[in-house]
C-alpha cells in the first residue's frame, strides 16, 4: 500500500500524521502534517486529537496536510502473536483497591458510577506499522488510528465508541457499557444493565436542550472483538451554532468517567496517581466535507521507550474489585494481541 510508505518516510522525519480507518469501512484515510508545528484546535477542520482531560486539543489541520484515501489491501501479512506481559501482585492490588473505594464512595451516596482504569507496561520493541496492519485487519468494525506527532507521540488503537458523528444538521452518539467475553448467548448482570443505563440517561438528558427531535433505540448487545457491551443508539437535529457545546456536554462520557460527571473526573485524577493523557479522549475528524465523525480514545496504545496499554471499567454499587480486574485484562487482549515485537 502506498500510503504506508508515505507514512514510514513522514515518521522518519519526524513529521506528524493520521492514519485512519472508519468502523466497516475498507478505506484508509491518511493526513500527511507538512511540518511539525503543534496546532491547538479552535474548530478548525482537520483530525482532531484531544486528551482526557480536555486541557490539550492537537488538530492536524485540513488546510496545512496533504490528504490521501485508498483501498486496504488485504492481501498484506498478517500475524497474531499474543505478546505474555506479566501483572504484579502489587498491580493487581493497587487496582482492586481503587476499585474497592469507589465501591465505597458509591455506596456513601456521593457517586451513581465511577470509571477506574490502569496502566500496562512493557518494554518491548514494536513493529509500529505491521502491529497497525494487524489492528486493521482484526477489528473491522471498530475505529482503527494511528497517530504521530513529534511534540504528542505515538498512538495507536481500535475503538468501539462512537463520540458523535453529525451530517448537516443531523446527529448520531451511543451509549456503550457492560463488558463480558463474547458468545452466542450473552447474559448481561443487573450490575451492567444498570451501567450502560446510567451513560443513556445522560446522554439523553444532555442532548435536550441543545438538540431537537432525539430518538433513543432500545439497548442491545454488540461484538468488539473478542468482547460484548450493550448498546444504545442516540440521534437528533442540531444547529451548527451547537455542535461544539453537545461535545463540551458529552465530553468525557459516563463511559469513561462517571456520574456526577465533574466530581468524577475529580476522583479519577486524584485516586489512578497517573495521567491518562489521551486515553478516554476523543479524536477523528471535525467538520471534513460538511461531517464531523468522533469516538471515544479507547483500547488504545501509547508507544515509547516504555509503551503502555491503557484499560478501565465501570463501577458500580454491585461491583467485585476480583471481577472488575478481569474485565481489564480482557480488555487488553485487544491490544496484545495484534502487537508484533521486533
Amino acid at each position: 500500500m502506498k500510503i504506508f510508505e508515505i507514512a514510514k518516510v513522514h515518521f522518519q522525519s519526524n513529521l506528524p500524521f493520521v492514519l485512519f480507518a472508519e468502523p466497516n469501512e475498507s478505506h484508509l484515510k491518511v493526513y500527511f502534517q507538512n511540518d511539525d508545528e503543534l496546532h491547538q484546535f479552535e474548530n478548525q477542520s482537520g483530525f482532531v486529537f484531544v486528551s482526557f482531560d480536555g486541557k490539550n486539543k492537537v488538530v492536524i489541520p485540513k488546510e496545512n496536510s496533504e490528504y490521501y484515501s485508498e483501498e486496504i489491501n488485504y492481501e498484506l501479512d498478517f500475524d497474531i502473536q499474543s505478546i505474555d506481559i506479566k501483572t504484579s501482585s502489587e498491580e493487581k492490588n493497587k487496582f482492586k483497591e481503587l476499585v474497592e473505594t469507589s465501591v465505597k464512595e458509591i455506596l456513601s451516596g456521593k457517586f451513581d458510577k465511577l470509571v477506574v482504569s490502569r496502566k500496562i507496561n512493557f518494554q518491548n520493541k514494536i513493529d509500529v506499522f505491521q502491529t497497525y496492519i494487524n489492528i486493521l485487519k482484526t477489528y473491522p468494525t471498530a475505529f482503527r488510528y494511528l497517530f504521530f506527532h513529534p511534540k504528542v507521540g505515538l498512538w495507536m488503537g481500535a475503538t468501539p465508541e462512537q463520540l458523535l458523528k453529525i451530517e448537516a444538521n443531523h446527529f448520531e452518539t451511543v451509549a456503550l457499557a457492560g463488558t463480558q467475553l463474547f458468545s452466542e448467548q450473552v447474559e448481561w448482570t443487573e450490575k451492567e444493565i444498570q451501567e450502560q443505563l446510567f451513560v443513556t440517561d445522560y446522554i439523553v438528558e444532555n442532548c435536550k436542550d441543545l438538540a431537537l427531535d432525539i430518538e433513543v433505540s432500545p439497548p442491545f448487545t454488540v461484538q468488539a472483538g473478542k468482547l460484548a457491551h450493550i448498546k444504545t443508539k442516540i440521534s437528533g437535529s442540531i444547529s451548527k451554532e451547537n455542535e461544539a457545546k453537545l461535545i463540551s456536554k458529552l465530553h468525557p462520557t459516563p463511559a469513561v468517567c462517571g456520574l456526577p460527571k465533574e466530581k468524577a473526573k475529580e476522583f479519577i485524577i486524584e485516586n489512578e496517581n497517573y495521567d491518562r493523557k489521551f486515553y478516554a479522549g476523543f479524536l477523528g475528524e471535525w467538520n471534513v466535507n460538511e461531517t464531523t465523525n468522533l469516538f471515544v480514545n479507547l483500547r488504545c496504545m501509547e508507544i515509547d521507550a516504555v509503551n503502555t496499554i491503557y484499560v478501565g471499567c465501570g463501577i458500580t454499587k454491585n461491583s467485585i474489585a476480583e471481577n472488575e480486574f478481569i474485565e481489564t485484562q480482557n480488555k487488553s487482549e485487544t491490544i496484545k494481541n495484534i502487537i508484533i515485537i521486533k
